[in-house]
């Protein structure tokens, strides 16, 4: 089975709204329902769990059923960190589950998320055991010690990308991770990527976009309205 877990637990500091950024509404539909959608519309996802807020647990189990998410099989309340809330997905998932199962991690708050980045995340996986879907670095990068007041120092950026997601990995493989973190005290690390590196784990890049942006600040929400009415022009190749 290939199961997508999706963290929507944050309360959205850096936002400055009244409620949570993944359910605020977007021409009538809240950010999470444009999520799912991606994930119940591709043909190899079979099921699909969130982890998000407790109070809005019944909030998303009624949005997923006005919206047709029948792929929803589990929501599970967050946890303190990132960390805590992947983990809790896992665990309840891990019930149901083969540890041999797929387990496809991805942003409740990346809506844009492609089928094509989800094909290239499962083909990554396929090949190596795990993929992280990344883009490289086009910016020129200074690395600053004074909380970006200055600098002497410039990283190539041939070297650099940027991670985003879906993560992948078998479920058996990310519960392993996680009860290492626990036994060595890693904490906070909402990454899985950056878990897996901290435990001497090689990174496999799979496809990510610009456009499967993660939305976190009200700049982050004028984009995404915008590109939702956006498209590819026939002659761009």
């Amino acid at each position: 089975m290939n199961i997508a877990l999706l963290t929507a637990a944050g309360v959205g500091s850096r936002m400055h709204q009244d409620i949570p950024k993944q359910f605020m509404n977007v021409e009538n539909k809240p950010v999470i329902i444009y999520t799912l959608e991606a994930f119940q519309n591709h043909p190899a996802i079979d099921a699909i769990c969130v982890v998000t807020l407790p109070n809005w647990i019944e909030v998303l189990r009624a949005y997923a059923n006005q919206f047709n998410i029948s792929k929803l099989k589990w929501i599970v309340p967050g946890g303190d960190t990132g960390q805590e809330s992947i983990h809790n997905g896992l665990v309840t998932v891990a019930k149901d589950c083969s540890k041999e199962d797929v387990i496809i991690v991805h942003d409740g708050n990346r809506c844009l998320v492609t089928e094509d980045i989800i094909n290239d995340s499962l083909a990554t996986f396929n090949r190596y055991g795990s993929a992280v879907a990344a883009i490289p670095c086009v910016e020129a990068v200074f690395r600053s010690n004074d909380n970006g007041e200055s600098s002497t120092v410039s990283i190539p950026r041939e070297q650099l990308y940027r991670t985003q997601t879906p993560h992948v990995y078998t479920i058996g493989k990310l519960l392993w991770a996680h009860d290492e973190a626990k036994k060595r005290n890693i904490k906070n690390t909402a990454a899985s990527c950056t878990l897996m590196q901290e435990l001497g784990e090689t990174i496999y890049f799979s496809k990510g976009s610009e456009q499967n942006l993660k939305i976190t600040t009200v700049d982050d929400m004028i984009i995404f309205k915008a590109l939702l009415h956006t498209k590819k022009d026939d002659w761009i190749k």
